[in-house]
């Protein structure tokens, strides 16, 4: 392959990795804060196990996903220099949003809420983990933003040839933001219930001793991947019609070809989820369909990537529609070595770290919600107080 191919093979790679992790970030956040809302409602312990379980799982992803967002980011100051010359006065803008309004308040609300368990009042800890599902949906956004504007570049002009902010509300306006980040939103649902649904029936059917847990968690993760899945088939046609028109971007057979395959993946779990649905009363109980459930936890991940390829496929061969193409993006003076050896580097550390994100869920789930690490309390603690009480 040329240098060319290279870097947009690294982009590929590292931006598929890192986003496996991002879904998934989208998908636990709300269903944990639901978890912990209902929680300091009810007083019932299963509720408290289901919000530091899950809660859990959600750490240790978000955790590791950081990494891969850092690694991310080196790889794109590394290869694309001449996005950021050309229009980083625009495109910079709601990267900025990003990092230092949604990114950095979700880093300290989740800090707050991991180490205020017992030590702040109890409706003040609930919205912490709020907190931090509408600062993980912002961030999603603002990156959606960015994303959308370079399928449709609005809101910016030409001066001294680069492009120039002119209208930030236009950006957050932009129709290609209008359908994308509603199906982002819906897959991120889709992917938290599926994780539910899968980690849920492998426990039920090796006969847990948690089985009250892992039903009600099969039950919570079935009707929200149903929902979730939903969206994302909606604003996933959509979008889908506009990409294929050339309205976001180029379109052509491979976009095509790769949103057909898309489909058929989200009707295979539309059809398998609304199969379930009559049944999630008793699916606990019904062992054969537990391996089926099973196999369709990595659906999710898989139907994301292809997403994000016909996304990025369908604007070929421009970096931003009409403006700037792919090859006027690349930095100068790359060689083929030197993307070679970076994309081996990348390739390593992100798969490293995608192995230890799935080994460490991998022996969470297999251990199930007893000896949790999340709200353990500790020697230091302090016995409850009568307004930290749940």
């Amino acid at each position: 392959m040329d240098v060319l191919d290279l870097a947009r093979t690294q982009f590929a790679v590292t931006g598929s990795l890192h986003f496996l992790f991002v879904v998934l970030t989208l998908g636990l956040a709300p269903l944990v804060a639901i978890m912990h809302t209902r929680w300091a409602r009810s007083g019932k312990p299963l509720h408290e196990q289901m919000t530091r379980f899950w809660g859990q799982i959600y750490v240790i992803n978000y955790a590791l996903g950081i990494v891969t967002g850092l690694v991310m980011e080196f790889q794109f100051g590394l290869s694309w220099s001449g996005l950021s010359h050309y229009a980083g006065d625009v495109f910079g803008a709601p990267l900025a949003m990003e990092t230092l309004v949604a990114f950095f308040l979700e880093s300290t609300f989740l800090g707050l809420w991991i180490f205020g368990w017992r030590r702040l009042p109890k409706w003040a800890h609930v919205a912490c983990i709020w907190a931090v599902t509408l600062t993980a949906y912002a961030s999603a956004f603002f990156i959606m933003v960015a994303n959308s504007y370079l399928q449709n570049p609005v809101g910016s002009v030409v001066r001294n040839g680069r492009m120039e902010l002119v209208g930030f509300f236009a950006l957050l306006t932009n129709k290609s933001l209008v359908f994308s980040f509603p199906h982002v939103a819906g897959a991120g649902l889709f992917t938290g219930g599926m994780v539910l649904v899968g980690a849920s029936a492998y426990q039920l059917w090796r006969r847990t001793r948690d089985a009250e847990f892992f039903t009600a968690s099969l039950r919570t993760g079935v009707v929200t991947a149903g929902l979730g899945i939903l969206v994302t088939m909606g604003f996933g046609y959509a979008q889908f019609a506009g990409v294929a028109e050339g309205k976001f971007g180029g379109g052509g057979p491979a976009s095509v070809a790769l949103g057909f395959m898309i489909e058929i993946g989200q009707l295979l779990g539309l059809v398998v989820l609304l199969g379930m649905w009559p049944l999630v009363g008793s699916l606990h109980r019904r062992r054969w369909a537990h391996p089926i459930l099973m196999l369709l936890t990595p659906l999710p991940f898989g139907l994301a990537i292809l997403g994000w390829i016909a996304r990025e496929v369908g604007r070929q061969p421009w970096m931003i529609w009409e403006r700037l193409s792919v090859a006027d993006a690349m930095s100068p003076g790359l060689t083929s070595g030197m993307i070679t050896a970076s994309l081996i580097g990348f390739v390593a550390v992100l798969g490293l770290l995608g192995v230890v994100d799935y080994v460490l869920i991998a022996r969470a789930i297999r251990r199930g919600p007893r000896r949790l690490a999340l709200g353990a309390a500790t020697d230091v603690d302090e016995p409850r107080s009568p307004a930290l009480s749940y």
